[in-house]
């Protein structure tokens, strides 16, 4: 077995197969102890050994190659073709093609890291604050602006007619690039999106939340309802991701679904700002139909039902029902609707009111909230959300 780094090998071939086709010469790279690491010949991998003394390599173009702490050495035959290149010049273009190709992979290799470590950041992997915020920087990526998450399902692009082979994983990664490279180019600046490839076809991109970073998309009524944190700026985050899956669907001619999640103070709070976009996406394409931005305030009761995470469901309530915040007589009205089993007669006779009054103020909630209580399903989640506030409302006494 070959000592060598699968990194090694992987710059050892791509060298190899740069070089034998512009120099149209048998090209072999050997590590440390002479054994072949890869060659653009059919001789077998490893069962050839050069040592100093070997006289049939004395004319051969030989180039060092260092990779981290691996030593190596490239070896140039004689063309095959016609064609003659100085030696000078072969030198010079091989000492390029090795720094170059060096340059790629390290590139990549850093790409790969980078990916993994949001990966394992979005998955609340364990690790201390000090760590994660000593690897980004390590790693370029900037967790300084708030960011929430956005994560996209491009599985019907990106992994399209694609057998499990070496070279589909090949295109299924420019693919991806493709995707991610569209995401860029959308938001214009490269440090306001981090984007990473999570495999199976979604890429997932943080992005930054704060009202300055979604200005374009920001109009003047958002705030009204969104006083709480965890739900800033979500509607103006919704409108850009419409406009990306737009781009996205231009761009790959093929079916994209988004979920959005909400803002979640702190470093850690990527994981909890996933979680809500991937509860969006899954039951977004399981409720609602397909090529759409989802998010978990406008799932309607597939929320209350689908989320297990008591808390997120704690928060749906009290944001679906946060425009009666400052309206008592309309919550009480609501409460009662809901009590007298939504018959506009007893409730206006229990709250002794007329029943245009009963019709005045349920007009005036479904405005505000946006849900129609006299409708069955909308009726079902201001339901749940007045019986989850009561609830939260019980157990902090």
């Amino acid at each position: 077995m070959l000592d060598v780094s699968v990194h090694f090998i992987q710059l050892a071939t791509a060298i190899t197969n740069k070089l034998s086709e512009l120099l149209c010469a048998p090209v072999i790279v050997v590590n440390g102890q002479g054994a072949i690491v890869t060659s653009s010949e059919s001789t077998p991998l490893g069962s050839l050994f050069f040592g100093e003394g070997n006289s049939s390599l004395a004319d051969f173009l030989r180039i060092p190659l260092q990779h981290e702490t691996e030593m190596g050495e490239v070896i140039v035959g004689k063309p095959t073709s016609q064609e003659s290149i100085s030696p000078r010049l072969a030198h010079a273009l091989v000492e390029l093609v090795i720094s170059q190709t060096s340059t790629q992979n390290q590139l990549f290799n850093q790409n790969k890291l980078k990916n993994q470590f949001i990966a394992d950041l979005l998955y609340g992997r364990a690790w201390d604050e000090a760590t994660i915020l000593s690897r980004a920087k390590y790693l370029g990526v900037d967790l300084t602006p708030p960011r929430a998450v956005i994560l996209i399902d491009a599985g019907d692009f990106i992994s399209k007619q694609c057998p499990e082979t070496y070279q589909s994983i090949e295109i299924e990664e420019q693919r991806s690039q493709l995707v991610i490279n569209s995401i860029v180019s959308f938001f214009h600046l490269p440090n306001d999106t981090i984007c990473t490839d999570l495999g199976q076809g979604k890429i997932s991109v943080l992005k930054a939340s704060d009202t300055k970073n979604l200005d374009p998309w920001v109009e003047g009524n958002d705030s009204a309802r969104e006083s709480n944190s965890s739900w800033a700026n979500l509607t103006a985050l919704k409108r850009a991701a419409s406009a990306l899956l737009l781009r996205l669907r231009s761009d790959t001619s093929a079916s994209i679904d988004i979920g959005i999640g909400r803002y979640h103070p702190g470093i850690k709070g990527l994981s909890q700002s996933f979680e809500d976009a991937r509860a969006a996406l899954s039951l977004g394409r399981w409720f609602q139909s397909r090529n759409q931005v989802y998010c978990l305030g406008e799932l309607g009761i597939a929320a209350f039902v689908g989320v297990a995470d008591e808390a997120t469901k704690i928060d749906l309530a009290k944001y679906l029902l946060s425009p009666l915040d400052h309206e008592p007589e309309l919550l009480t009205t609501l409460n009662i609707f809901f009590a007298e089993s939504c018959c506009p007669s007893s409730t206006s006779k229990r709250l002794s009111i007329h029943r245009n009054t009963l019709s005045y103020r349920l007009d005036k909630i479904a405005s505000l909230t946006g849900l129609e209580p006299r409708r069955f399903d909308d009726a079902v989640q201001m339901r749940l959300s007045l019986l989850l506030r009561s609830l939260q409302s019980n157990q902090s006494v």
